[in-house]
């Protein structure tokens, strides 16, 4: 059954196997494609560089790479702190590798095509799916958009 304004969204263009990573983030849960996530790190404080870019928090050094570290809660517009056992989700996309800071990951879950709706906004480009699991609302967000002009 899908919500007004909500349609099916075709399981092949959005998992890879039907596994997600998922996280929270501000006293909610979002969820990446697993085929997306290279590794899961503790979090490092960044070194600051100097951007245009709020929400590019800093870069840090990954077995001699330097990766630049994103503060997801502000990419997605919300407020607050991250928690003290923050992590950071390295995520390939078209435009390179980047960290996600997170507050921390809760688990890798197998979904299936019935339990995808797409988002009942066009507003946001970032946000691939909602995902319905265990009765919780999980937002399946799109790292080809969210992390755009990243490595600029």
């Amino acid at each position: 059954m899908t919500t007004a304004g909500a349609t099916r969204v075709e399981t092949p263009s959005v998992l890879a196997g039907g596994q997600l990573v998922v996280f929270s983030l501000q006293g909610e849960r979002y969820a990446l494609s697993i085929d997306k996530v290279q590794e899961i790190i503790r979090y490092t404080e960044p070194r600051t560089v100097d951007t245009g870019t709020a929400w590019l928090q800093g870069v840090i050094s990954l077995r001699g790479r330097i990766i630049p570290i994103c503060n997801l809660a502000g990419r997605l517009g919300l407020s607050g702190e991250n928690s003290g056992d923050a992590k950071i989700v390295i995520v390939d996309a078209a435009d390179g590798t980047a960290g996600l800071i997170v507050d921390d990951v809760d688990e890798v879950a197998t979904v299936t095509a019935d339990q995808l709706d797409s988002t009942p906004s066009h507003d946001s480009d970032s946000i691939q799916a909602i995902v319905k699991m265990n009765g919780q609302l999980v937002v399946l967000l799109d790292p080809e958009q969210l992390l755009a002009g990243t490595h600029q």
